[in-house]
């Protein structure tokens, strides 16, 4: 079974301007990943750093909607050691702190795919994980 990891811009899209495609395209391939979680086609991994960042989401309907969605995940990493020097590691390569915490949480789980709409991430490789976007995701798996 597959292991993803969405990162919270990718929890957030539904919330976001759907007038444009891109948008719109990206939340209904969410939403349909989403929907195979549920079905226990994927297994899907939640961390400390989504519960961090979420916290800070000003829209308390937004945040708990996501939020909700930790109930769901096969797992909930904590920080540690190995996560926070393969952050490390990332952010001296250009990443964003936040990002880089979030890739290291999905590789230390061991997830198959790091699921974004952040456009700089999806033109990063990260040896471990193939970040990929929503719609491609889709495309790949059918």
């Amino acid at each position: 079974m597959l292991r993803l990891y969405l990162d919270l811009c990718c929890f957030n899209r539904p919330f976001d301007d759907q007038s444009q495609l891109r948008v719109k395209l990206e939340t209904e391939a969410k939403l349909a990943i989403q929907e195979r979680i549920l079905e226990g086609v994927y297994e899907f991994v939640w961390s400390y750093i989504i519960d961090f960042e979420n916290a800070q989401n000003p829209f308390p309907a937004k945040m708990n909607s996501i939020e909700d969605w930790r109930a769901f995940a096969c797992t909930n990493v904590s920080e540690n050691d190995s996560i926070l020097s393969f952050a490390e590691s990332l952010a001296e390569k250009g990443i964003k702190l936040y990002d880089a915490l979030h890739i290291s949480c999905a590789v230390e789980m061991q997830c198959d795919y790091f699921v974004t709409t952040d456009r700089k991430l999806l033109n990063t490789s990260v040896q471990g994980i193939k970040i990929i976007s929503p719609i491609r995701f889709i495309e790949e798996q059918g």
